[in-house]
């Protein structure tokens, strides 16, 4: 008898599940059910494409609508919202445009992803006041920014979000003011990495704003000011990016038990607790591989691949959705900035650990050869064990790098075996001692 799959949000952890499972078991239907019109796009090229370094907004889509129904033979519903979810008849109920019905499951993957933190600002419904979490109001930003030609922005929030867009309007001419309520701007990636991106901000013509909490806006139809404590600044386009909160409202009333972080529990192969329901993307929970806790990141590539892990456990091949790291890049104009596991020494000894840690600067190239750039690289570890738990990285070139510091946070590495790992050296590439074994190698001399 052929099973259903029905999987709810087509969007990363969605359709990976969705193209998996259809992939390797191809008599299984497979239904997709999402209430917007975009499947399977990539929201972390919004800030590019309001930049206008991607010509069109379908450039952002992986693969389309059509491709799926014809080509992946899955059964995708756009504009279609499930609006409750009856565990124990294994049924789902669909609200389209012209009726309401149940579908049946054999197994269901919730994949709702979250939705952009509207604070309680006055203000917020004006127009020129923009979240970015979605194609719709990305296309809106550009559209405001290309037809109303803005001057002033004020963009609210000192993360992702927030240096992504300061840098896509100020190469509109606009001139941006950033606000952020924290000391300092990329919170989770520390002081070494902030004060380095805070000064190149600066340098860019980005106003920074620290320590300044924002009460709301100020216009009669159209924003005109962002209002703080004691004035009022003026701005007529404004992006808010405070963050994400999962959506698990559906989830949660049917029972779906939410974990530590507020996101939906998960275990190892994304179920939760009940046998027939998973979760994955940024709803979901994921072990956190330093930790062994529960940790919500909402990072495409943990969408992706917990999404794609679940496909095929449905089909028969139980397949672990993969631990975090909470491994992230982010480019601030001409620099880059990436963080990996835990660098916060306060969350590290919530954890159990005595943490200690290095901050080095080295060239990313050979000092002979030109070109090259000063790479900052942060590393923390268990001082008992010297176990690695974390790493950040800043420069013009060479964030990447982080991605061996995770690599080696997924192998549970101390950090004399990072300081011992045998990277790749030529001058145009890298000194011979890689910035990364650098700071290993100074870690370890602290850890002796």
């Amino acid at each position: 008898m052929t099973k259903t799959f029905v999987v709810i949000g087509g969007d990363a952890a969605g359709m990976s599940a969705a193209s998996k499972a259809k992939r390797e078991d191809p008599e299984r239907e497979v239904i997709v059910f999402e209430k917007g019109e975009w499947v399977s796009y990539a929201a972390c090229g919004m800030p590019y494409y309001v930049k206008g370094e991607v010509d069109d907004l379908d450039d952002l889509v992986t693969v389309t609508p059509e491709e799926f129904r014809e080509e992946r033979d899955v059964d995708l519903h756009t504009g279609t919202e499930v609006v409750d979810i009856n565990s124990e008849a294994q049924t789902v109920t669909v609200e389209t445009g012209d009726e309401t019905y149940e579908q049946p499951y054999d197994d269901l993957l919730v994949a709702t992803g979250a939705s952009a933190i509207e604070p309680p600002f006055d203000g917020l419904g004006l127009e020129g006041v923009f979240t970015i979490h979605d194609m719709d109001e990305a296309d809106a930003i550009e559209e405001h920014v290309t037809e109303r030609d803005p001057e002033t922005a004020a963009i609210v929030g000192g993360g992702y979000v927030g240096i992504e867009m300061a840098e896509a309007l100020s190469a509109h001419g606009v001139d941006v003011h950033l606000y952020e309520m924290l000391p300092h701007v990329l919170q989770p990636f520390g002081e070494a990495v902030a004060e380095v991106v805070e000064e190149h901000l600066r340098e860019q013509g980005v106003e920074l704003h620290l320590e300044t909490a924002v009460s709301g806006f100020v216009g009669d139809e159209w924003v005109e000011a962002v209002e703080l404590e004691d004035e009022t600044v003026a701005a007529d386009v404004a992006i808010v990016g405070v963050g994400v909160a999962p959506n698990t409202d559906l989830a949660e009333e049917a029972g779906i038990e939410l974990g530590p972080t507020g996101a939906i529990a998960t275990d190892e192969y994304g179920r939760t607790n009940d046998e027939n329901v998973y979760a994955a993307g940024d709803n979901a929970e994921a072990t956190h591989v330093v930790t062994g806790e529960p940790d919500h990141v909402p990072l495409a590539l943990t969408a992706n691949r917990a999404g794609r892990a679940i496909g095929q456990t449905v089909t028969g091949a139980p397949t672990p959705t993969g631990g975090t790291a909470g491994t992230a890049i982010v480019k601030a104009f001409d620099l880059g900035a990436a963080r990996t596991g835990i660098i916060d020494e306060d969350r590290a000894r919530e954890a159990g650990f005595d943490p200690v840690s290095v901050t080095i600067s080295a060239s990313t190239r050979a000092h002979y050869y030109p070109d090259g750039a000063e790479l900052t690289v942060t590393l923390v570890a268990d001082r008992e064990s010297g176990e690695l738990l974390g790493g950040t990285v800043v420069g013009r070139e060479g964030a990447k790098r982080i991605d061996t510091v995770a690599t080696a946070l997924t192998a549970d590495m101390t950090v004399t075996e990072l300081q011992n790992a045998d990277l790749a050296y030529a001058p145009p590439f890298s000194p011979v001692w890689d910035p990364i074994l650098t700071a290993a190698k100074v870690l370890a001399g602290k850890l002796e």
